[in-house]
């Protein structure tokens, strides 16, 4: 099971502008896989008040629970304006997609793996806005690792959703040949002319050529892969020399350092969840706390590997303005498919029912919209280096 949350790390380190960035250093030795920055903390950050932790993890409680309960779903308007306003769908008919409870999920013909989330465009609004999260937590920028744009020829995106990071890339980087990877074929047909998508499972071989990529680019692929190691000896085997691999992600709970959680809330429910579901599938659900980043890639061979924590409000309760800003999104996007996340594992892994679903569904939004929680949640960006040498 994942390691115990963590205080707070250094806040985003100073990155220049993707444009007119120096040569790529060449590796020293290797940093210790999980080394934090030594960069001072954020000051004044309402999320990680130095000195506090996190709630500790609470027990499970049974579907039942939810089920028992007569809950009225409010169709909150606020939220519901944010999230129609601030992506468009993304439809495709490619594949004969399955079909549970009424939510589609990837062809069976693509992919031997148990994946959870949908893809219909419910669930690809949700990716959309979380882009715009992940953007704005970091000021503007779609990554973090020191690119040369004069030399960087080729990048990929694996996991790519709705294939928004690779479109913007690829519009940044004109020179550069961006190839977004998925199961689901639901990005758009028209794209930057530099940029294209291909239906792949990243947890098989990787059939691209040794040694070809400048970049490699992962994010959210929280509970999806069993195997870290696997897919980052792949990473290293398709990465130039000095090539920079860089991966964002989350964990499956959400936590709180004020004592505004009780044990019994539904956002205090979610993590034991994906604790349970986590446990009788074998996958990681808290990968922002698990080191499985830092560690998958340090035995894959990569070298010069940093890492450094985000917390962020989960809903816009902070008085910090770029806080109050991403919570506003992150409950925008969390609000709008609670079930997109329930829907495929919690029947077959936890027991529960469609009533039960749909009722923890509203309990969460109903917390949501209250905002008497103070919920917080953990986003590691983790970056190596492929040797020069290699």
């Amino acid at each position: 099971m994942s390691s115990p949350l963590k205080k707070a790390q250094s806040p985003t380190p100073e990155a220049k502008s993707p444009k007119g960035k120096e040569k790529s250093p060449t590796p020293g030795p290797a940093s210790p896989a999980g080394k934090k920055s030594p960069t001072p903390g954020p000051a004044k950050s309402p999320t990680s008040p130095v000195g506090n932790e996190p709630s500790e993890p609470v027990d499970l409680l049974p579907g039942a629970h939810w089920g028992q309960q007569e809950l009225d779903e409010d169709n909150d308007s606020t939220l519901g304006s944010d999230a129609d306003s601030s992506t468009a769908s993304i439809a495709s008919s490619i594949l004969h997609y399955r079909n549970v409870l009424g939510r589609t999920y990837h062809s069976d013909s693509v992919t031997d793996t148990e994946y959870w989330g949908p893809n219909d465009a419910k669930a690809n609004e949700m990716l959309d806005i979380l882009h715009e999260a992940m953007v704005k937590l970091f000021d503007g920028k779609l990554y973090t690792s020191p690119l040369n744009e004069k030399e960087i020829e080729n990048a990929i995106d694996i996991g790519t959703g709705t294939g928004v990071w690779a479109i913007d890339f690829a519009d940044d980087h004109p020179n550069c040949n961006v190839i977004g990877t998925d199961i689901s074929p639901i990005q758009p047909s028209w794209v930057p002319p530099n940029a294209r998508f291909v239906i792949d499972d990243a947890t098989k071989e990787w059939t691209y050529e040794e040694n070809y990529f400048d970049f490699i680019h992962l994010r959210f692929m929280t509970g999806i892969i069993k195997d870290w190691d696997a897919l980052y000896k792949e990473a290293y085997k398709c990465a130039k020399p000095g090539a920079w691999i860089e991966h964002l992600d989350t964990d499956a709970s959400w936590s709180c350092f004020d004592g505004t959680m009780p044990d019994d809330s539904a956002i205090a429910q979610w993590g034991p969840i994906w604790r349970e579901v986590g446990g009788k599938t074998g996958i990681e659900f808290n990968l922002a706390s698990s080191d499985l980043m830092e560690k998958g890639m340090e035995n894959a061979g990569f070298t010069n590997i940093t890492s450094e924590d985000h917390w962020v409000p989960i809903s816009p309760w902070s008085d910090d303005p770029k806080m109050k800003e991403l919570g506003l999104y992150q409950s925008v996007a969390v609000t709008h498919d609670i079930e997109g996340f329930l829907v495929y594992l919690a029947p077959t892994y936890l027991g529960w029912t469609q009533k039960e679903i749909a009722n923890y569904a509203a309990a969460v939004r109903r917390e949501f919209r209250e905002r008497k929680i103070h919920g917080i949640v953990k986003w590691r960006m983790v970056r190596a280096q492929k040797p020069l040498d290699a």
